[in-house]
């Protein structure tokens, strides 16, 4: 598997239409993520301001994420505005793969960047109802920091987090 920050010249189109699969079981739910619906051209704003890298297999795109340093226009919630703390979102795998580390391994990799870029806290959120993932986020090492109603969702959010390793 091959990580890489998206260029220009990637499709927006195929990181998008990744996103909508990755996120289909979660709009079967009845959660209103907006990686589930957005368009290119919403995941293409989405990622300005941020890093966004793809996971390749063979050419293929099976995984993305989006890297938001820590600084960064506020607001976004108590937790989130705090100083040192760097997000990461629209997060997917293709879901045929999951259970491969494709996941683990992305993950991994934005924990580390947002390191480097200075953060002493990595974040993430995600539907409370969303059980899988938060168990998953869990076994990672994060820690549930803070609960947001965002205005577009239908559900309640929960925002985990983890500290910068010592050392």
């Amino acid at each position: 598997m091959l990580i890489s920050r998206a260029e220009s010249a990637d499709s927006y189109d195929e990181i998008t239409a990744l996103l909508h699969r990755a996120y289909a079981g979660l709009a079967a739910q009845g959660l209103n993520y907006k990686a589930a619906s957005q368009s290119a051209e919403d995941t293409r704003r989405r990622s300005a301001g941020a890093e966004c890298y793809i996971a390749r297999v063979e050419g293929r795109v099976v995984g993305t994420l989006l890297v938001v340093g820590p600084e960064r226009p506020a607001p976004w919630s108590k937790w989130y505005d705090q100083p040192g703390v760097a997000m990461l979102g629209q997060f997917g795998v293709e879901p045929g793969l999951h259970g491969q580390g494709i996941g683990s391994r992305l993950l991994s990799f934005g924990e580390e960047r947002v390191f480097e870029l200075g953060a002493r806290e990595v974040s993430i959120d995600t539907a409370v109802a969303a059980t899988r993932l938060v168990h998953f986020y869990r076994s990672r090492g994060y820690r549930e920091v803070e609960t947001v109603q965002w205005d577009h969702a239908s559900y309640l959010s929960v925002i985990m987090s983890k500290a910068r390793p010592a050392g």
